[in-house]
Formats: C-alpha cells, sequence, structure tokens
C-alpha cells in the first residue's frame, strides 16, 4: 500500500498562454504514445455519466515515477512511432489546469493521483505544485485513466482537433515519408506523427510526416505550435514526389494551370513537384501538356490529340523545356507537343505504291502534281518528295486520312484511292501543299490566306486558257 504521499512537481516555468485544449492535448498525446509503443488499441475520450470528460489508454499504467521524467528515453528511441520526446508536456498540463480551475484525477493500477497546492519541502512559505499519490483502487486496473471535471464540451473537441486520428480528415495518399491530407477550408494543417503544429493557409494540401527529420523533431520545442515552415519543407516536398495517385497529381495538375496567373499554391514553386505530378498523370491517363503559346497558335495535333481523347493540360514555359529529359512513372516519354506530333507522324500505317505500279489513269492523274508545283514555285524548296500510299490510318484513328504533309521527312503522301478522280486529288495535293509552303495548320490566319492566293493563282490560269 502506497498511503497518501505528496510529490513536489518541481514546475520552474509555467506556459502562461496555454489554455484548457493545450494541456488536454498533452494527456492525448500521452495516451496515443502509450498505444503506440504498446501496440494496444487506440485511447477512448468520452463522458462520464457524472458528465465529466475522460481519456481512457490500455497500456501500461502511469506511475508518479514518470513524473520525475525530463525525458522519455523508450520515446527518444523510436521518434517515427510517437508524438511526445520530452516527457514535460504532462507537467505543463498540470500547471495549467490548476490555473484554470480543472480538476484532475488519473488511475491506474500503480495508483490515483491528483493534484494539488502544498508547501515546497523545507521552504513552508513556498507552496508549489504537487501531485498526490494514494493507494491504487484497483490493482489489475488496465491502461490509464485521466477524469476531468470542468472541461467543457468545446474545450475537448478543440483538444481533439489538435490530432489526426480525431479529426475529420480525408487522406488522399500515404507515402514512405507520409500522408498527403485533402485540405479542409482556407487552412492547411501540418501533422508529425498525428499531432498538429502548425498551419498554412496558402498550401494545396495538408500533410502527416511520418517520418521526420532530425532538424523537424528538434524544432519540436515543449509547445508543439509556432514550428516554422523551414523545419518540414523537405519532409513535404519528399512526400509529394512519392505520391504515385492520380487525386493528388490532378490537383497538382488543376493548381498548375493556374501558375501563370499568379493564383496557385506554394507547392507549385518547387520545379520538381510539378515534373513528378507530370511523371504521375503522364502514366494514368491519355493527355498532353502545352505552353500558353502552344494553346493559343493552335495546331492540328491539337487538334488529332483530342479526337484521341486526350487532356490538355497547361504549363509554364519554365517546365514545358524539362519534359522531354525526363520518363513518366511507366519509363514513357512525356507526351508534349513535338514528342505528340512525332509519335503521331510515325503511327501511320504506310502502304507505299511506287508509280510505275499505279493503273494508267492513276499515273496520269498522279503527275498533274507537277504542273502544279510549277504554279507555286517557292514549293520546290520545301517538299522533297510526293508518295502514293494503299493506306494513311495512324494508330488511335478511327477512320484513314486522305492525305499528310510529313514536316518531319518533308513529304506529302496521298492516299491511293484519291487518285481517282482529279478533283479529288487536287483538292488533297493542294491542302497538303500548304500546310508544307506556309508551316501552318487547319483553321489559322495564314492557312487561309496561301489557300486563298491558291485559288486566285489557279482561276486565273483557268481563266486565261480558255481566252
Amino acid at each position: 500500500m502506497i498511503g497518501i504521499k505528496k510529490f513536489d512537481l518541481n514546475i520552474e516555468k509555467v506556459l502562461e498562454h496555454w489554455t484548457v485544449p493545450h494541456a488536454v492535448r498533452e494527456v492525448i498525446a500521452n495516451a496515443l504514445d502509450e498505444a503506440s509503443l504498446t501496440n494496444t488499441k487506440n485511447p477512448d475520450i468520452f463522458k462520464t455519466k457524472e458528465g465529466d470528460w475522460s481519456i481512457k489508454d490500455y497500456g501500461r499504467g502511469l506511475s508518479y515515477k514518470h513524473l520525475t521524467q525530463n525525458e522519455n528515453s523508450q520515446k527518444l528511441k523510436q521518434p517515427d512511432k510517437v508524438i511526445g520526446k520530452f516527457g514535460v508536456g504532462l507537467k505543463d498540463a498540470f500547471a495549467t489546469f490548476d490555473r484554470r480551475g480543472i480538476q484532475v484525477i488519473i488511475k491506474s493500477k500503480y495508483g490515483n493521483i491528483s493534484i494539488s497546492k502544498s508547501p515546497k519541502h523545507g521552504f513552508e512559505d513556498i507552496p508549489t505544485l504537487h501531485a498526490v499519490i494514494e493507494s491504487p483502487t484497483d490493482p489489475n486496473f488496465l491502461g490509464t485513466e485521466f477524469f476531468f471535471k470542468g472541461v467543457s464540451d468545446k474545450d475537448m473537441e478543440a483538444a481533439k482537433h489538435f490530432f489526426l486520428t480525431f479529426s475529420d480528415e480525408e487522406i488522399l495518399e500515404e507515402t514512405r515519408y507520409g500522408s498527403i491530407i485533402k485540405k479542409k477550408g482556407k487552412v492547411s494543417r501540418i501533422f508529425v506523427n498525428g499531432i498538429c503544429v502548425a498551419e498554412e493557409e496558402n498550401l494545396l494540401f495538408s500533410y502527416n510526416i511520418t517520418s521526420p527529420k532530425k532538424k523537424l523533431l528538434q524544432s519540436l520545442n515543449r509547445e508543439r505550435s509556432n514550428v516554422g515552415r523551414s523545419a518540414y519543407s523537405d519532409r513535404i516536398k519528399s512526400i509529394l514526389l512519392h505520391s504515385e495517385s492520380s487525386a493528388v497529381a490532378n490537383l497538382l495538375a488543376d493548381d498548375l494551370q493556374k501558375w501563370q496567373l499568379g493564383d496557385s499554391h506554394d507547392e507549385m514553386q518547387w520545379v520538381d513537384v510539378q515534373l513528378h505530378a507530370c511523371k504521375i498523370l503522364n502514366s494514368k491517363e491519355k493527355l498532353i501538356f502545352l505552353t500558353p503559346d502552344q494553346m493559343n497558335a493552335g495546331s492540328k495535333y491539337i487538334d488529332y490529340a483530342k479526337l484521341e481523347g486526350r487532356r490538355v493540360i497547361p504549363i509554364p514555359f519554365s517546365l514545358a523545356g524539362k519534359l522531354p529529359e525526363i520518363k513518366d512513372l511507366d519509363g514513357n516519354d512525356i507526351v508534349d507537343l513535338d514528342t505528340f506530333s512525332f509519335q503521331w507522324n510515325e503511327s501511320f500505317e504506310y502502304q507505299f505504291v511506287p508509280v510505275s505500279e499505279l493503273t494508267k489513269k492513276e499515273r496520269e492523274v498522279f503527275f498533274i502534281h507537277e504542273t502544279l508545283l510549277t504554279l507555286f514555285p517557292k514549293s520546290k524548296e520545301t517538299v522533297k518528295e510526293i508518295l502514293v500510299s494503299e493506306t494513311m490510318k495512324p494508330g488511335g484513328m478511327n477512320t484513314d486520312v486522305e492525305g499528310l504533309w510529313d514536316e518531319f521527312n518533308k513529304r506529302i503522301i496521298i492516299k491511293r484511292d484519291q487518285l481517282e478522280r482529279y478533283n479529288a486529288f487536287c483538292g488533297v495535293f493542294i491542302h497538303e501543299l500548304i500546310h508544307a509552303v506556309t508551316g501552318t495548320n487547319d483553321g489559322t490566319v495564314e492557312f487561309e490566306n496561301e489557300l486563298t492566293d491558291m485559288i486566285g493563282v489557279l482561276a486565273d490560269k483557268l481563266f486565261v486558257k480558255k481566252r
């Protein structure tokens, strides 16, 4: 039997600004740590039938000896598993409870503990905070239970809100370094091993860092608050760079589109995070990355990409130059405009037909191109070859196209069935010739102007002949 003993808590510095939720937070933190260290279930937080709040864990039980510790060696050996590090938070909580008029009773198999002020040993005129230790009411009691008289429901909810376990947070993805959490409202929350240590307004996500670096652990003062971003930004970046989910990548991509307007979140300031988002997206779905200039200029390849069902992802110029240097998560090229146009041209299934194998009528139609080229001399410098193919279907297209300007090889390719009629061949050939001469795409002003000029030249030749 212990009887009744008083133990001086020797609290030298009182955290005057701590509220009741801060103090309750320390009790919850200790209970969660005990559950983690002993592999027991999470603590229960509930109201007793008397209307008082209770926090109960199912670990080894709190002893008065624990009140002598300045640092908990077992916690220090396992920083990735626990919240607390210093072992002094409980004393700070006792001081706050006393100052705020909250009565506390602690029950375990080692004894019952309450808090009161008594004269300091040897200095009867100095009252200090003591733990009053009594014999246990139940020597077989499992774990530790705190009873609070005077803690309001609002204060308890505020205390629980410090913890990821008791917060209604949506975890988007777990990585080896921590969790990416969907941001609620305007404020992001930074957790370390499940306890909130900072809040940010301009981050895209909230985060739970489960593998803190030494620098971050050192910055976690006894108050577990006011932790600067420099202490955890590296770990946030590591979490993002190890993410692989579409949910995270899509939100990063949506935010990336706001970069040019200056409305993106702070994660988008990290180019390697931008690149990683592109890697994930490129491996998860069909898309094409375009700069604002490319989108404004337009391109037939953008139209082709859309026909294939590709989603357009706008990206800043600074990022566009880096995409050719990387691969996606599956080792494939990132699909920007150059990559897509090359792949699109390479995907055509040609069955070239030598001119000698064309029928007499087909050859008559085909060789009209020589006359057309004489009408437009500058095209001779651009077009190096004109070929005929039985097929023209590129991968991903539902139907054959009738003709193609292959800018990579400087050649015009015409589908063989267009040689059945003069008007069909001339229409397709002139269309592709305009692409070759102007380097522009369908629907552009340059293309329309060149088409108008060609129609004028042809009309002039036609009327001259008639005259």
